[in-house]
């Protein structure tokens, strides 16, 4: 490729260390996308006669249907993706394959190449989002009156309906799909002709490629073109922040799903087995999301470590761009389809949801609203009297509803028997009608609003 600089080729600890081949052969219909997209413009500005052009870009269809039926070869003397195209595009159409790379840089290639390929994981993203989003909802509408325990330090809090618990993550799940079209939009530009760092002197049209690309635009400083890997780190900043999301989600299936609590029990289709305990049913999949989680967030360290002290334009440093997000890619795929299979899958136990609901005085925060709204009490006042009141009941060891009028005027003798009906799970639940509350009738309206979004139906 550079024979007429050097006039020794390069050692093998070069050559080993320089081949990108191993990883960027990924990026190979990228690649010859983009390669048409350049040859086209070319003929249709007279830089390449058109019929070269034609010819280039049925070779370039051709090495495609190479690739699609017995993928890339790995020459590591070629070192890359482009320079194996270019080299295989040579075989089959001869000389006139090296016009294809008038008006460009390997620079500008690899960052048109890239940001394609990271477009195309963006635009995977949204749709495992989506379809995780629309499992969330279905299943929240099943459960808007299935009363579980809420939880803060993972202490039983308040009651809440398991509808409003699912739906918490499809909002965490809006949130993502809002960064990853934020992403997309700003990746949107096309840095296709800025050649190695400068721009060119030929009359090239970059508004043209840009258009036959999808992009919006071209970029517009060819330094920062070739230089720029903001929209690789805004996707792994998105996958990562999804995946912190998705590990919440398998930590609580995972919970869910141990014996003591009983909550659910999920699909045999992502269990399994132990090896010598024969009762066994392990929650791999969710501890694999969890456990995905960290590699996705090193992936997004390990980029942003590469890129912190770089220099304008291109640096070699940059080759390894390509690899943490090519893992973080196929981890959140496998991710968000693993947690929308358990989410769609998993069995809720109703029965032990609600038991353990009316365990750890659930309701005391409703017994302190009621001397609110009832006795006409300060809070914090209400607040004593009803610590004082789940003092007691520990101590006897029942619930709250279960302690005796005198008990409970012992301790104020402003509550009247017009307290226990707000006592139980369900008015609990009810009372919290608030905007965004857990009240049933809350919840199926955001259900509706949710499928609407979605563009459910029925």
């Amino acid at each position: 490729m550079w024979g007429g600089r050097f006039a020794e080729g390069p050692s093998s600890i070069m050559r080993e260390i320089n081949a990108s081949i191993p990883f960027d052969k990924a990026l190979w219909r990228q690649d010859i996308r983009a390669s048409k997209a350049h040859v086209a413009m070319l003929g249709a500005q007279g830089i390449v006669a058109p019929e070269d052009a034609a010819t280039i870009s049925a070779g370039l269809d051709q090495v495609a249907a190479e690739y699609a039926q017995n993928g890339v070869p790995e020459n590591w003397d070629l070192e890359d993706i482009h320079m194996t195209t270019e080299s295989r595009l040579a075989e089959l159409v001869g000389p006139v394959a090296g016009r294809l790379h008038t008006a460009r840089s390997r620079n500008d290639q690899v960052a048109t190449d890239f940001r394609l390929w990271v477009r195309d994981a963006v635009d995977e993203a949204l749709a495992g989002l989506n379809a995780l989003q629309k499992a969330l909802v279905q299943r929240a509408g099943e459960h808007v009156n299935t009363i579980l325990p809420g939880f803060t330090h993972l202490q039983t809090a308040q009651p809440v309906v398991l509808g409003h618990h699912l739906l918490a993550y499809y909002e965490m799940a809006a949130r993502d799909v809002s960064r990853f079209a934020d992403a997309r939009a700003r990746m949107n530009q096309c840095p296709l002709g800025s050649a190695a760092l400068a721009g060119t002197g030929f009359p090239i049209d970059r508004f043209a490629t840009a258009s036959a690309l999808d992009f919006d635009r071209p970029t517009d400083n060819s330094l920062d073109s070739v230089s720029d890997r903001d929209f690789a780190l805004d996707y792994l900043m998105a996958a990562a922040q999804c995946a912190l999301h998705l590990s919440r989600l398998a930590e609580e299936f995972i919970i869910w799903a141990s014996q003591p609590f009983g909550f659910v029990t999920l699909p045999d289709s992502l269990s399994t087995g132990s090896s010598i305990m024969p009762q066994k049913k392990n929650p791999d999949a969710a501890e694999l999301v969890r456990g995905h989680a960290g590699r996705i967030i090193g992936a997004l360290t390990s980029l942003m470590i590469t890129m912190k002290g770089l220099p304008l334009a291109y640096s070699k440093d940059m080759q390894d761009d390509k690899p943490p997000v090519f893992e973080a890619a196929g981890l959140l795929t496998l991710c968000l389809a693993a947690m929308t299979g358990m989410v769609e899958g998993a069995y809720f136990r109703q029965d032990r949801m609600r038991a353990a609901a009316e365990l750890g005085y659930a309701t005391a925060t409703d017994l302190a609203d009621w001397l609110v709204r009832q006795a006409n009490i300060p809070f914090r006042e209400a607040h004593h009297i009803t610590g004082a009141a789940v003092k007691l009941a520990e101590r006897k060891g029942v619930a709250l509803d279960q302690l005796s009028l005198e008990e409970l005027q012992a301790i104020d003798s402003r509550i009247d028997e017009r307290v226990f009906p707000a006592l139980s799970v369900e008015a609990s639940v009810a009372s919290r009608a608030s905007h965004g509350g857990t009240a049933p009738v809350q919840v199926a309206q955001r259900v509706a609003q949710a499928r609407a979004a979605l563009g459910l139906v029925g």
